[in-house]
């Protein structure tokens, strides 16, 4: 059977490693306070996709910043059609493929339009938090992409963890995006680059420096909106917690294969320091870096816990058309 091009693998590799990339520069956006810098809400046209009117930014830090963010968007993308228009051209006969590189431009596009709704809507945190979702989609949907193109995974019986084990890997998978998307939107709530900024504001701090305790309580809901928002993410990253390490030790225990083995081991390292950098993200004074390490480790997590579930999936050999069925058995007739 036939597999993509080295080619073809190495920029679906190249599409997945910008994707994160991408990810962590718009972190970079954020605690930079660079969300509006290329213009102030409701600056339509002249704030997206220009900036404060202009084709390319001035020598402002804030806009150069997210620009630099729009620009490797705009490379992500461009790598994406790249995908898309290969795999229809080339690799037809793989349909999921072809499937998944469609998806991700369409995604791509979509994200690109909630990016600008995002800065024209004074960076409202449904829609930092959305922006974030999708970010997330994208991801894996390049991660499958580039393990659907690898000829040793082709056709290949996929691993088999026994009973409920893929369901429980699917709903950790999902979990840890719910506490991503829930901290997308704790963030927003810091009106990182809106003119009311004032260090200290938001969700972060609405619990004050208790971890994992809360005002004095675990869990004091009710209290005030900021706090609730603030539990919710503390909420899912609990439940998020307890599925992941459920589902590691399944893994170690029945051992699939190898590769759901080292995902295993390698979920286990990085929950434990994403909850170490997020207590002391609460413990500490709000350190840039902290952040986004903190976002690193989460969509490395994230990355780490799709590419375990992808592994319980078959990825399906090409599906000959019929002309070429037809030329096939009159070569052999």
């Amino acid at each position: 059977m036939s597999a993509p091009s080295t080619g073809f693998r190495r920029l679906a590799l190249t599409t997945a490693v910008a994707t994160y990339l991408l990810i962590l520069v718009g972190g970079v956006v954020r605690v930079s306070d660079s969300g509006l810098g290329c213009g102030p809400a409701g600056s339509g046209l002249n704030g997206w996709p220009f900036c404060n009117g202009d084709v390319v930014p001035g020598l402002d830090l804030n806009a150069v910043i997210e620009y630099s963010h729009r620009t490797l968007a705009g490379i992500v993308g461009l790598l994406m059609i790249a995908l898309a228009v290969i795999a229809i051209r080339r690799h037809r006969s793989h349909r999921g493929l072809v499937r998944a590189s469609v998806a991700a431009v369409a995604l791509v596009i979509a994200q690109g339009l909630l990016g600008a709704a995002t800065v024209e809507k004074d960076l409202d945190e449904r829609l930092v938090a959305s922006h974030l979702a999708l970010a997330m989609a994208l991801l894996a949907l390049t991660a499958y992409i580039w393990r659907a193109s690898r000829a040793e995974n082709i056709g290949a019986e996929p691993a088999d963890g026994g009973p409920r084990f893929r369901g429980l890997s699917i709903v950790s998978s999902g979990a840890i995006l719910c506490t991503i998307v829930a901290g997308g939107y704790m963030a927003g709530t810091q009106n990182y680059g809106r003119a009311d900024y004032q260090p200290g504001d938001g969700a972060h701090h609405a619990c004050g420096k208790e971890f994992p305790t809360c005002n004095g309580d675990f869990l004091p809901f009710g209290q005030a909106r900021l706090v609730d928002i603030h539990l919710t993410h503390r909420v899912f990253m609990y439940l998020a917690s307890i599925l992941v390490v459920t589902l590691i030790v399944l893994a170690v225990r029945r051992r699939p294969s190898a590769g759901v083995v080292r995902n295993a081991w390698l979920g286990a390292g990085l929950l434990a320091a994403q909850i170490l950098v997020g207590a002391l993200n609460v413990w500490l004074d709000e350190y840039e870096a902290l952040i986004l390490l903190h976002l690193a480790l989460g969509t490395l997590l994230w990355a780490t816990l799709v590419g375990l579930t992808l592994q319980l999936y078959r990825v399906h050999a090409p599906v000959e058309s019929h002309a070429g069925a037809s030329r096939a058995e009159a070569l052999t007739a």
